[in-house]
């Protein structure tokens, strides 16, 4: 049978509400009372109720995270920035996958607020106005990490995207390329997919070399789809001497399917990218990157989170954390 709190009022010889005052860390209970109490749990195996003690509280002391892609090495780096600061702050976390799908993302965000988690963490993907509307009638605080809403008005933690395409594209012509292609993300994506792009066109611009549109392939971020579109770079003329692929993943199809087709990186093709996740710097010859401080964007995320939760003042709620060029072997530098 379940032991109760009042097994344990019993068994210690106290009320009830002084077993509740010793489970919550109230100050105002004797040492010695709370001595006989311990020892009472201990021997009857007591585990209070988290649903009860929240219902009394109002609070869980529970975070939802919504995940795009639970497969994706990058979100896992998130994710452990956001656990790390939630026990910190002694925080549970439901994380939950979405697999890229608006639907299944919005039905997710309303099963955790039915278990009335205290707040949210929204963590990549499209940022859409049934996303706004969702997070609106939510009466928990919500904040997006990894991305951003079009308006930026939600809470947010981010890299600057626009930016990271513009330098990482800018390290390729500073290497003293021209015909420089792009593997791109979803251009409906405006927070990740369309800026990193921006940066693209912008570098090309501010270099004077003109945009050629079939020098630019939409992927979706993952291996597979940099495959095609390098075959269809190989077969141009002029053929690109220059990749920028929007994600690392990418990047690494590219530098495969390149080397697949008995030519070298970067001799023949260079090949760059952003995100800077573990396979970086495995695979060879080693990917020149963007890095994003991963870990971190999960990390303040959650604290931002835990501001707005316990009603603390921040004096910024749209973050933006710096990225940073990391050199490796598939640029040759300047």
């Amino acid at each position: 049978m379940t032991v109760t709190i009042y097994d344990v009022a019993r068994e210690a010889g106290v009320s009830m509400a002084t077993v509740s005052r010793v489970v919550n860390n109230n100050p105002n209970v004797k040492p010695q009372t709370r001595k006989k109490v311990f020892e009472a749990i201990e021997r009857l195996g007591y585990r209070p109720n988290a649903v009860a003690r929240g219902l009394a509280s109002k609070k869980t002391t529970t975070v939802g995270v919504v995940i795009p892609d639970i497969s994706n090495s990058i979100f896992a780096e998130v994710a452990r920035g956001i656990e790390d600061i939630a026990n910190m702050y002694h925080y549970n976390i439901i994380l939950c996958n979405a697999d890229k799908k608006k639907e299944k993302e919005i039905r997710v965000i309303n099963t955790l607020l039915e278990k009335q988690v205290d707040g949210l963490l929204f963590m990549g993907g499209v940022v859409t106005e049934d996303h706004i509307q969702a997070f609106r009638t939510s009466s928990v605080p919500v904040v997006l990490c990894g991305t951003k809403d079009e308006e930026q008005t939600m809470p947010s933690v981010d890299i600057d995207h626009e930016k990271a395409a513009f330098d990482a594209v800018n390290v390729l012509i500073a290497a003293g390329h021209r015909d420089i292609a792009m593997i791109s993300g979803t251009l409906q994506d405006p927070a990740n997919g369309f800026a990193r792009y921006q940066g693209y066109k912008k570098a090309l611009d501010a270099a004077g070399i003109e945009l050629r549109d079939e020098y630019v392939r939409i992927g979706n971020y993952r291996y597979e789809s940099s495959v095609d579109a390098v075959k269809y770079f190989l077969e141009l003329s002029p053929r690109p001497t220059a990749i920028f692929s929007a994600t690392d993943e990418m990047a690494i199809g590219a530098i495969h399917t390149i080397q697949d087709n008995g030519l070298k990186v970067p001799q023949d093709i260079a090949v760059i990218s952003v995100d800077n996740i573990r396979m970086a710097s495995m695979v060879r010859p080693t990917l020149t990157t963007v890095a994003q401080p991963m870990y971190d964007i999960g990390a303040v995320s959650m604290r931002l989170l835990t501001k707005l939760m316990n009603k603390e003042s921040t004096d910024n709620m749209q973050v933006i954390l710096p990225h940073e060029v990391i050199y490796r072997n598939s640029v040759t530098q300047a």
